[in-house]
């Protein structure tokens, strides 16, 4: 406890105090541009890796980045949708997945969780990505297959966020844009969902001035280091 009060201390005193205009406007509202749907693993620091200020960013955080149907009811995730989208006008939703996602892996091994039922029934929303990897990754080493279905668990949610109403309502209208994304934090890397090419792309990839660049990272290949 002692290292979060210290922490928050050198917070107020380092950014706090120097930018305490900014905060104090936060008091009158909230006018996020983005909503991110991510994991609560420890090691994801959407704000960090974004480098969003305090305001710009409305985040829904769960084991393993899941968007339950809309037919599974009134939960956590369907009420901060509704509300991002109907209320604070968010402009772009972003379902982000991470690499050595430890709830994709307990999706994987289901016999790992069997003191976990909770984990085991939450991991029920994801049923259609172990499908997924089931029929077309099955042939891979497991590490691979562990990328496969961090990929294609972001694909899954970003279709059954599409069965929400106020979802349906906003893309119709095209108040709003629907993007899918992979954060490697062991690489510094972040792997964008391309629809048009049906796969995930580096955003690291550059173009030199002679056209020559670095070459672009892409999936469904193996995410490893170039």
């Amino acid at each position: 406890m002692q290292r979060l009060i210290e922490g928050f201390r050198r917070f107020r005193d380092n950014i706090y105090v120097p930018r305490r205009g900014d905060f104090e406007r936060l008091a009158s509202g909230q006018q996020p541009r983005y909503l991110l749907i991510t994991c609560s693993d420890s090691r994801i620091t959407p704000a960090q890796f974004t480098q969003l200020d305090p305001g710009e960013i409305f985040t829904i955080r769960n084991a393993g980045n899941i968007v339950p149907d809309h037919r599974a009811g009134y939960t956590g995730e369907a009420a901060s949708i509704e509300y991002a989208l109907n209320v604070l006008k968010v402009k772009v939703i972003v379902v982000c997945g991470h690499a050595h996602c430890g709830a994709m892996k307990g999706l994987l091994n289901p016999e790992t969780l069997g003191t976990l039922p909770s984990v085991r029934g939450w991991l029920v929303h994801a049923e259609q990505t172990r499908r997924r990897v089931d029929e077309k990754h099955a042939q891979l080493p497991d590490a691979e297959m562990l990328d496969a279905a961090i990929r294609e668990n972001v694909l899954v949610q970003m279709q059954q966020i599409r069965s929400h109403p106020s979802v349906q309502k906003a893309l119709a209208e095209q108040r709003v844009s629907l993007h899918g994304m992979v954060y490697h934090f062991d690489l510094g890397d972040l792997f964008v969902y391309d629809e048009a090419r049906d796969q995930f792309t580096s955003v690291l990839a550059t173009t030199a001035p002679d056209g020559s660049g670095m070459a672009a990272r892409t999936s469904p290949a193996p995410l490893t280091p170039a």
